[in-house]
Formats: C-alpha cells, sequence, structure tokens
C-alpha cells in the first residue's frame, strides 16, 4: 500500500491541520514527519478550536494512529501540555500516539540558544517561533543531540547534563542578556519527560514498513510549507528541516517508491508570518481585509501574517518540487466580496519577464506581473456542493488548474470540517 503526502505548498499556515482531519476516515496510520511545536495546525468541528503543535492532526478519530516520526523534533513540555489540553476530551492518547525512538529532543537551552541567536541579529533576525527548533536541528547534524530512544537509557541524565554544559558555554558568546533560572527549567523539563516516557516508543521506519506490507493505509502529514524548505525555501529565511515531499522519506524512513498520492495545500491568497521576500504582498486596505477576514494570526505565535495576492509563480514551484498530484484550495470564502481579484503570474526579473522561481526574490530583484479577475459577492460559507459555486469562482479555480496542470479536489469554505467541497 501507497503512503499518501500532505504538504504545504506556501510559508506555511495554508490548513493543513484541517485537511489531515477531513482525509482521516480513509487512513490507518497518520505520521508526522518533520518540524516540532513551531508547527500550529488548526482543526474546528463541533464548537470546538483545537491547535496542535507535535500531536498529528488525526489524534480525533477513533480508528486512526498517529506516529510521531524521526525527523520531527519534541520539546517534551510542549507536548505534555499539549496532552493535557486534550484531556478533557477522554482520548486515549497512550494507545493513539506512537513516537519514534529517532525523534530528536528539544532540551530549555535548545529555547535559550534560539533566543539569543535572533536577539544577536538585531535587524537581520529571520523570525524564528523561539521554539529551539532550529539549535536542536543543529545538534542533530552536528551528531551531539539527545533522542527519544536515549530516555530508555540508564544514563539518560547524564547525557541530558552534558548537552546542557555545552549549550551553556555557547550562549557566552553570544553578546545577549539572558534572564534563566536553569534549576526550574531543568525541573519542569524532568518532570515532562516522566510524562513522555509513558508513552509508546517504537522503531518507526520497522514499524511503517511492516505497516506497508500489511496494506495499511497511510497519510504523512507534513509541517510548515515548502518555501521554508530549508534548501528549497527563501534562505536563509526558511525553517530547519525539509518540508518537502523527499523530507517524509527521510523523516519517515520510508523509499520514495512507496509514495503514492502528494495532496499540495495553498491558500486562494498568500500570506507569510516573520521576515523574508513575499512579492506580492500588500500594504493597502485589500491586504488589511484578508487579514481581517481570514483571522490572519499565527496558530503557534499568534503574531500577525502578512497578505498578498495568490502567487502562481510560487505554487508552481512548489508543484514542481513535491510532484503534487492534487490540490487543496484553502480560505476561498475570505475573497468573496472582492470586486477584482489579482494572480501573480510571472515576475519581472533584474529586466527580464520569468515565469520560474528564481533563487532570489527580494524586493530589489523581483517585481510581480498580475492578471485580473472578476471577484464574486455571494457569501460561500453555507454552501454544500460546487455545483452552488459563483461563475467567478470556478473560473478562479479552472484557472489555476490550467497553469498548475493539476486538479484542485477540495475546495474549503470556511475553518469548519464541514464546510469542505470535494469536487
Amino acid at each position: 500500500m501507497a503512503v499518501d503526502l500532505l504538504l504545504g505548498l506556501q510559508w506555511g499556515d495554508e490548513g493543513k491541520g484541517k485537511i489531515v482531519d477531513v482525509l482521516t476516515k480513509n487512513y490507518n496510520l497518520i505520521s508526522r514527519f518533520q518540524g516540532g511545536p513551531n508547527a500550529g495546525h488548526t482543526l474546528i468541528f463541533d464548537g470546538h478550536k483545537h491547535v496542535l503543535h507535535t500531536i498529528p492532526s488525526g489524534i480525533f478519530h477513533d480508528d486512526a494512529l498517529n506516529i510521531i516520526g524521526n525527523g520531527v523534533v519534541i520539546d517534551p513540555v510542549i507536548f505534555k501540555k499539549e496532552l493535557e489540553n486534550l484531556d478533557k476530551f477522554n482520548l486515549d492518547l497512550n494507545a493513539k500516539i506512537l513516537i519514534s525512538r529517532k525523534a530528536h529532543l528539544i532540551l530549555p537551552t535548545h529555547r535559550l540558544l534560539d533566543a539569543a541567536s535572533e536577539a544577536s541579529k538585531g535587524k537581520a533576525k529571520i523570525g524564528s517561533t523561539l521554539k529551539g527548533i532550529g539549535p536542536t536541528y543543529m545538534d542533530k547534524t552536528g551528531r551531539n543531540g539527545m533522542r527519544v530512544g536515549d530516555l530508555e537509557l540508564s544514563n539518560w541524565e547524564e547525557i541530558f547534563d552534558i548537552l546542557t554544559q555545552k549549550h551553556l558555554k555557547m550562549l557566552d558568546f553570544f553578546d545577549v542578556a539572558l534572564e534563566y533560572n536553569l534549576a526550574e527549567l531543568k525541573a519542569e523539563f524532568f518532570t515532562a519527560v516522566a510524562r513522555l516516557k509513558e508513552m509508546t516508543f517504537i522503531d518507526s521506519e520497522e514499524y511503517l514498513h511492516q505497516a506497508i506490507k500489511s496494506n495499511q493505509t497511510i497519510l504523512a502529514e507534513g509541517a510548515q510549507g515548502s518555501l521554508l524548505d530549508v534548501d528549497f525555501g527563501t534562505y536563509p529565511f526558511v525553517t530547519s528541516s525539509n518540508t518537502t515531499a523527499a523530507g517524509a522519506c527521510t523523516g519517515l524512513g520510508i523509499a520514495p517508491n512507496t509514495i503514492g498520492e502528494v495532496y499540495g495545500i495553498f491558500k486562494a491568497y498568500t500570506t507569510r508570518v516573520g521576515s523574508g521576500p513575499f512579492p506580492t504582498e500588500l500594504f493597502d486596505a485589500d491586504g488589511e481585509r484578508m487579514a481581517k477576514v481570514g483571522h490572519e494570526f499565527g496558530a503557534t505565535t499568534g503574531r500577525p501574517r502578512r497578505c498578498g495576492w495568490l502567487d502562481l509563480v510560487a505554487l508552481k514551484y512548489a508543484c514542481q518540487v513535491n510532484g503534487v498530484t492534487q490540490l487543496n484550495m484553502m480560505k476561498g470564502d475570505v475573497l468573496s466580496g472582492f470586486e477584482t481579484l489579482k494572480i501573480c503570474t510571472a515576475y519581472e526579473y533584474k529586466g527580464e519577464v520569468i515565469e520560474h522561481f528564481p533563487y532570489n526574490i527580494e524586493p530589489e530583484n523581483v517585481k510581480p506581473i498580475y492578471k485580473e479577475f472578476k471577484g464574486w459577492k455571494e457569501d460561500i460559507t453555507e454552501i454544500s456542493s460546487e455545483a452552488e459555486f459563483p461563475k467567478e469562482l470556478s473560473e478562479y479555480i479552472a484557472f489555476i488548474e490550467k497553469e498548475t496542470e493539476t486538479k484542485i479536489s477540495i475546495v474549503s469554505v470556511g475553518p469548519d470540517r464541514k464546510q469542505t467541497i470535494v469536487r
């Protein structure tokens, strides 16, 4: 049985959590393969809003198991709070969540290093969520990291102390004053580790291999978005992991030839949190309206999201890098009421018109070229089928499908799981 992937195609915040929740009924296993608590996957149903950071978005379905893969970095303190937030829903969390022994742990001092590094950069800061993600991945590639499987060793506290002392020496290199109580941070971490150790740890690559052999259905859930990929995103304003399809192979231990469908999630417009170039960003009333109607605030950080028109150059690039087989368009309802809509179809790049995503998209190099579309006035949040789409919405969708050469199979017309039109 193939492993299907679900990925964000923009700068994150595309609505991946909702679509995983919608699709979970078709899968036995939901597997997160990269990122950490910098993710904020929002699910809304039955009058409740849920924001998941580390736990896969299939957690509310009775028949699905949820795997946290080796490519994920886990902060035991945040993970414990996330579990506690779910306690009131009477879920058997210990049975429904499986954690790879090879997943790396975020230590309190990783968060301190993150904060010191970001503060030291001043105006050049990259917009880190300050969750310790980057320093943890640095320890992973530097072969110094602490992993979930280490917690099963008798000397795991010694491993923790050695890595902590290394981090404290590194903090001395930053000319930044941080206030912290190491004893309190350590005590909080150890309490959280005790809860983490109650969970089931697995050799996830073997587990998934056997699941594939036994024809179980698997959905791999990505975090952040393709334009934040450490290799293919808008470097250095990126995350620290591979958010693209290739990251699912390294983040779960699955072979490339096991991948089936690749669901690419995108908003009907574009948003970005934090620093970094954004060619179609709006600084006018249209941008303010998108932000207000779309409630554009980061699910993890609470920071306001920058808003702009759909960037088709970037979207086609993300489809190409990921091998997307189906597109899912989110937040179509937010565009209701705009008299005119725009889609960026090309860039003027250093005086030349190009249709591919170049090495550098800083504003001094790139100017977006737009195609205009007539908007729709209808409120589409209550519709239940594609037949009810305004003509202008159908034309907007058809243009994107034609340009990307990829079918848009799902259109979201509101935040609730019920406000999802399958085409």
